[in-house]
């Protein structure tokens, strides 16, 4: 195992960071502020440095609007290249995917612009393995 999913408490974070686990949140739950079921907050894990990974969870837009909402969020240190690790280069090498996550040569080129409309960050183009989709 190599993955702690959605601990609920900061001190479950912590020892799972001890025991060497990266720590996975919902995207959801940073969107929403909190957990819907009342457990810890992402962005309380993230304020502690604990919050390595974000998924879509139920909500696929969430992991956009998580991360530019993490890196605007004064309660924790992220700024957006780190938000952005938490949804690219951490989950890959979490599940030893070596040949993506990060800008560089000989990578996959999966890319996504973003631009903000109406302070909302919504997708303007995504390249896959370096081939325009959309």
């Amino acid at each position: 195992m190599v993955i702690a999913e959605f601990p609920t408490t900061v001190e479950a974070a912590k020892r799972s960071h001890e025991l060497g686990l990266k720590v996975l949140m919902g995207a959801p739950n940073v969107v929403r502020g909190g957990s819907h079921s009342g457990n810890v907050a992402a962005h309380e894990l993230a304020s502690h440095g604990v919050l390595d990974i974000l998924s879509s969870d139920y909500y696929p837009m969430s992991l956009l609007e998580g991360i530019y909402k993490l890196s605007w969020d004064e309660r924790n240190t992220l700024t957006l290249p780190q938000a952005v690790q938490l949804v690219t280069k951490n989950p890959a090498q979490a599940l030893s995917l070596d040949d993506r996550g990060v800008i560089a040569e000989g990578k996959r080129a999966d890319l996504v612009l973003a631009k903000q409309v109406d302070g909302h960050p919504l997708v303007a183009r995504v390249w896959r393995q370096g081939k325009k989709v959309f």
